[in-house]
């Protein structure tokens, strides 16, 4: 049975690893059935330089890592060069100066100034935020794209237009989040973001095939991005399909700071481990970063719990037992380059395909196997890419 499951989620994983080009248009768009759009590196019209602006939800390492992913994948396609090499730990701010300062083009610009984002998830900042990228954009018009990184980002660059191209990137759910209409359409024509279908269910499936808990423990912020992040709605379909249930814990994420919510985050997973359930499902949370996912996996372990990262191989590394991976981010910055590079050659971004699925890969720590008396089965073990031998 688990040979079966693991052979069919690799299947579908395999089916769409890499960008698509343009298909048939949706209502409302230019009729482009069968036409394909260049990567070629190519300046303006007028011989000028393409402007991109950098729009954030706020302070999380997943959006520069994103963002990087990104300005490679660029340099792969010739669009341009880095003069040093890229420093690492650094801020969405901190790098988008820095990449602005370093990247050498005749091709675009990294506008320097081209920066926003609502304080550090600030809700009370996001209205003025979007005000100050609308009156940039209507304004100054010296801005051709927008990369929108996060949730948040996406969902406002959605409602004020967009009023340019705009690529939405490190997202969990796009459509639970309605920043697109469907996994085939965004729904405005200056709109692209990246999906992939079920994602978040197929995990959850394969996690119970595994490990067939009957009580999965959850933490996220209950608010409706927070549920969004966590992809609770993905997780609840499971949970009725396998007759499973979910024991819930609200950690407070947004208009905090980030070690507040790394405290909200540890407290819950804390108070699932003191409630013995079944396993747990580490969610996409702000409390949950590479430092303190060592300390989560710590409280898991000493209450003898299996646990699956949502966000992939890298919290399998720090502990977490398994993961259904992501084959690092270098992918996923192709992808949104790709996109990038296709609309300066003159596509429209609601034209190109929204589809992505993860090259498979599975990953699996032992260390942590071993800690909590978790015997995996065989075909779990031939199936991993990524065994790490050792939990930190």
């Amino acid at each position: 049975m688990i040979s079966r499951l693991i052979a069919s989620t690799l299947i579908i994983l395999g089916l769409c690893a890499a960008p698509l080009t343009a298909t048939s248009a949706p209502a409302g768009t230019p009729d482009v059935q069968a036409q394909v759009f260049k990567t070629t590196p190519i300046s303006k019209p007028d011989g000028s330089r393409w402007r991109i602006g950098y729009v954030e939800s706020g302070d999380y390492s997943e959006y520069p890592a994103t963002l990087a992913a990104v300005i490679q994948g660029l340099q792969r396609l010739g669009w341009l060069t880095l003069d040093a090499d890229m420093p690492l730990g650094l801020s969405g701010h901190d790098l988008w100066i820095w990449l602005s300062q370093h990247t050498q083009s005749q091709y675009l610009e990294l506008v320097e100034d081209a920066w926003w984002q609502p304080g550090n998830f600030d809700a009370e900042q996001r209205a003025p935020m979007r005000q100050a990228v609308a009156q940039r954009i209507e304004q100054k018009h010296d801005i051709d794209l927008i990369i929108a990184m996060g949730t948040w980002a996406g969902q406002d660059m959605r409602q004020i237009g967009p009023p340019v191209p705009t690529i939405v990137g490190s997202t969990s759910d796009p459509l639970a989040a309605k920043i697109a209409d469907s996994a085939t359409d965004s729904g405005r024509d200056n709109l692209h973001t990246r999906i992939e279908p079920e994602r978040y269910q197929r995990q959850v499936r394969l996690f119970h095939e595994i490990v067939p808990f009957k009580e999965l423990g959850i933490v996220y912020e209950d608010s409706e991005a927070g549920r969004t992040y966590a992809a609770v709605s993905a997780v609840e379909q499971v949970s009725r399909e396998l007759g499973f249930t979910i024991r819930h814990c609200n950690a407070q994420s947004s208009s905090i700071s980030t070690e507040e919510a790394i405290e909200n985050a540890l407290k819950c997973y804390q108070q699932l481990a003191d409630q013995n359930v079944d396993a747990v499902y580490v969610t996409t949370h702000r409390g949950v970063t590479l430092t303190s996912v060592r300390t989560l996996a710590h409280i898991l372990e000493k209450a003898k719990i299996p646990s699956f990262s949502m966000a992939g191989s890298k919290e399998v590394e720090q502990g977490i037992l398994l993961s259904l991976a992501q084959a690092g981010t270098s992918y996923v910055g192709l992808f949104h380059a790709e996109t990038i590079a296709r609309i300066f050659n003159g596509a429209i971004p609601r034209q190109l395909s929204q589809l992505w699925v993860d090259p498979p890969k599975i990953a699996l720590n032992l260390g942590t196997a071993r800690i909590i008396g978790f015997d995996p089965p065989v075909d779990i073990l031939l199936a991993a890419d990524e065994v790490y031998e050792t939990a930190p």
